[in-house]
């Protein structure tokens, strides 16, 4: 359940940060009503992580907890690449490769 709860903390953190990309994009459009939509949708989602993110720590020592909260790096930059067709460079996927067995080794703990 910890687990659920902090990879459910992860997917909200990485669904604000998107957001805020797309509030930064639509502001180079000046356009206000998209860039007060993706900000404030961004905002909402950063809350409810943030009460999840509590509940996490009432669990799981924060010195495993945190570390896993590394997993937004995989899953923003992965859709980061989906979404916008950003590119990922050799060193990069292996930076992204170590994060994950980073992750899953602290997810053994759990």
């Amino acid at each position: 359940m910890n687990l659920l709860l902090i990879l459910l903390v992860s997917l909200l953190s990485c669904a604000a940060q998107l957001c805020q990309k797309q509030a930064a994009l639509v502001s180079l459009r000046h356009d206000k009503r998209g860039l007060i939509l993706w900000v404030g949708l961004s905002l909402l989602l950063l809350g409810v992580a943030m009460l999840l993110w509590l509940a996490v720590l009432k669990a799981v020592p924060v010195s495993v907890a945190y570390p896993m909260l590394s997993l937004n790096f995989v899953l923003v930059a992965v859709a980061a690449r989906v979404i916008w067709r950003e590119t990922f460079t050799l060193r990069q996927w292996i930076g992204t490769g170590i994060i994950v067995m980073g992750v899953a080794l602290m997810g053994s703990y759990l």
